[in-house]
C-alpha cells in the first residue's frame, strides 16, 4: 500500500521547482458548532493548511498549469462547503485563463460534519469541470492514496487522461465503511491502483514524479490547436500502384510481421500518450487507443491492434465502447481522430451477440459520420466484415497499398456464394476489395505504396504512411468545418451511384 504524502510534497515532486504560486484566499465561514470548529482548528494546525484543498498555479515542464489538490491530513481530505467552493473558484479561473488543469484528489470523500450540504456540493464540482472540458480545455487526474466516495464519483472520475499513484486504495466505498455496514472485510486487492489499470478504469500507474513526463506528452497533443499549428506540409507524391492480384494483396495482409498500428505509432508519431481501457471497467487489448501527433498534427487515435487479437480473442464489444471514449475525447477538445483498420473480424460468440456486438458497430458507424471533429480512416491491414466497417467512415480514407475492405473474410463470402472456401480468391477479385477498386469506387482517397510488401520495410512504409497523415490532418485543421462536415455526408450519401 502507498503511504500518504502531503499536498506540499506533491507539488515539489510534480511541479518546477519554485513555480507554485497560491490561489486559495480564506476559506468560507460555515458557520460551524463549537464542537466541529475544534476539529478544524485542530486540522489546521496539524496538517499546516486552512482547508482540506490547496489550489493554485505553476509551470510544468515550462508550462503553465493549474493545480486541484487535497491534504488529506486536514480531516482525511474530505470536502465540505468551504473546500468545495475554493476548487470550483480555482476551475473557473483555470477555464478563464484558458491553463489546462491537474487534479491531485486524496480524499475520503464528502466532509460528514457538513452533512447533505457537502455531498450535494460535488454537483458544483463536476459542473465546474465539465464547463472546463466543454471550452476545449485538458483535465488531467492523478489518483493519490486515498481516493473514495463522492470524491472519486465526481471531480476524481471525470479526466480526459487519468493516472494513479501506486498502490494507492482508489474505491467507491471506502473498506471502513463496508466493514462497519456489512461487518465483514472488503475483498483485498480489489480498490487498489494496479487492478483498476488491469480492469480498464485508469489509463497508467505512475509515480509522481513520472507525472509530468505524460502531462508534457498530454498537453502537447491537447493543446497543439491553441497553441499554433504549422501551414499543412506539401502532399507526398503519389506513387504508381501496380496491378496485383486480390488474393496476392490478402495473402500479404496476412503476413505476421506485417506493420501494425504499434509501429506505426513508433516510426512516424510523437508525445503519444497510450490510454487504456473504457473508463467503465472494460479492456480489450485488441483495440490500441492513444493521443499522438504526427508532425505538429494532434489526434486521437484508435487503432485495432494486429498482434492482439487471435482466434481465441477476437476483437470485441468493449473495443469498440473503447473506441468510442475516443470519439467523445475528439468531440469535447476538438481533435483530429485518427481510426486505424487491421482486423480479421469482429468476435462472432454467445458472449459477443449478448454485450452488444451488432448495436456498439451501429453506435461507432453513427459517431463517426456525425463527428464534428476532423477524421482520417487508415486501412493498414486486414478489412474483415464489421469490426472493420465500425472505424471506417471519415473526411479522409487513406489504404496501404496491400490493405482490403470486405463484408466477411474471402473463405466466408466463398461458402456463402459457392458452398466451398476453394473458391475464396476468385471471389475476392470479383468483390473489389483491393486498394485500387476502393480508390476508383470513391471509398479511398489516398493509396499508400508497399516496395513491394510493408513487411520487408516497415520502417520506411510507416514513415511514408505518417508522412500522409500528417499532410492530411494539418489540411483537415486547416479547413472550414461546415464545408468539411458537408463534403462527408455528400461523400457516403453518393456512395455506389452513377458519377
Amino acid at each position: 500500500m502507498s503511504r500518504k504524502y502531503s499536498v506540499r510534497e506533491l507539488l515539489d515532486r510534480t511541479l518546477d521547482p519554485g513555480t507554485f504560486v497560491s490561489w486559495d484566499s480564506a476559506p468560507i465561514d460555515v458557520d460551524p458548532d463549537p464542537a466541529y470548529a475544534a476539529e478544524l482548528a485542530a486540522a489546521r494546525e496539524r496538517s499546516g493548511c486552512d482547508e482540506a484543498v490547496v489550489t493554485g498555479e505553476g509551470r510544468m515542464r515550462g508550462r503553465r498549469v493549474a493545480v486541484i489538490a487535497c491534504e488529506f491530513s486536514f480531516l482525511a481530505g474530505s470536502i465540505g462547503v468551504a473546500a468545495a467552493e475554493r476548487l470550483v473558484s480555482a476551475i473557473e479561473r483555470a477555464t478563464a485563463e484558458r491553463l489546462p488543469l491537474l487534479g491531485a484528489p486524496a480524499s475520503g470523500g464528502t466532509r460528514m460534519q457538513e452533512g447533505t450540504l457537502a455531498f450535494l456540493a460535488m454537483v458544483k464540482i463536476s459542473a465546474a469541470i465539465a464547463a472546463h472540458k466543454a471550452a476545449g480545455l485538458p483535465y488531467l487526474v492523478y489518483l493519490r492514496h486515498p481516493t473514495t466516495g463522492g470524491v472519486l464519483a465526481s471531480w476524481g472520475s471525470q479526466g480526459h487522461v487519468t493516472v494513479a499513484e501506486p498502490g494507492a486504495l482508489i474505491g467507491f466505498l471506502g473498506p471502513r465503511v463496508y466493514e462497519a455496514l456489512y461487518d465483514k472485510p472488503f475483498p483485498e486487492g480489489v480498490q487498489v491502483a494496479e487492478n483498476l489499470y488491469r480492469r480498464g478504469l485508469v489509463d497508467a500507474v505512475l509515480e509522481p514524479e513520472e507525472v509530468p513526463a505524460i502531462a508534457e506528452r498530454t498537453f502537447n497533443v491537447l493543446l497543439a490547436r491553441s497553441e499554433g499549428l504549422p501551414p499543412a506540409p506539401p502532399a507526398p507524391e503519389d506513387e504508381p500502384i501496380p496491378d496485383v492480384p486480390a488474393w496476392e494483396s490478402i495473402t500479404r495482409s496476412r503476413r505476421p510481421d506485417r506493420p501494425g498500428v504499434r509501429k506505426l505509432l513508433r516510426y512516424g508519431a510523437t508525445d503519444v500518450v497510450p490510454l487504456n481501457g473504457t473508463g467503465d471497467g472494460e479492456l480489450d487489448p485488441g483495440l490500441l487507443l492513444a493521443l499522438a501527433r504526427f508532425g505538429g498534427a494532434p489526434c486521437v487515435l484508435l487503432g485495432q491492434d494486429r498482434l492482439r487479437q487471435s482466434v481465441e480473442r477476437p476483437l470485441g464489444p468493449a473495443a469498440l465502447r473503447e473506441a468510442r471514449r475516443g470519439m467523445r475525447i475528439a468531440r469535447e477538445l476538438r481533435l483530429p481522430l485518427v481510426t486505424v483498420i487491421d482486423t480479421p473480424g469482429a468476435a462472432l460468440s454467445k458472449e459477443a451477440e449478448e454485450r452488444g456486438m451488432a448495436g456498439q458497430i451501429a453506435r461507432c458507424l453513427a459517431e463517426l459520420v456525425t463527428l464534428d471533429a476532423p477524421t482520417v480512416s487508415v486501412l493498414l491491414g486486414q478489412g474483415t466484415g464489421g469490426g472493420a466497417l465500425a472505424l471506417v467512415p471519415a473526411d479522409r480514407v487513406v489504404c496501404a497499398q496491400h490493405a482490403w475492405l470486405s463484408p466477411l473474410p474471402p473463405e466466408g463470402a466463398s461458402a456463402i456464394v459457392h458452398r466451398t472456401v476453394e473458391r475464396a480468391p476468385e471471389l475476392a477479385e470479383r468483390q473489389g476489395v483491393r486498394s485500387v477498386e476502393l480508390h476508383a469506387n470513391g471509398i479511398v482517397d489516398r493509396i499508400v505504396a508497399e516496395h513491394d510488401d510493408a513487411a520487408d520495410e516497415p520502417e520506411e512504409f510507416c514513415r511514408r504512411m505518417a508522412a500522409v497523415l500528417r499532410h492530411e490532418l494539418t489540411g483537415l485543421l486547416h479547413r472550414d468545418a461546415a464545408d468539411r462536415m458537408a463534403a462527408r455526408h455528400a461523400r457516403y450519401r453518393r456512395l455506389g451511384l452513377p458519377s
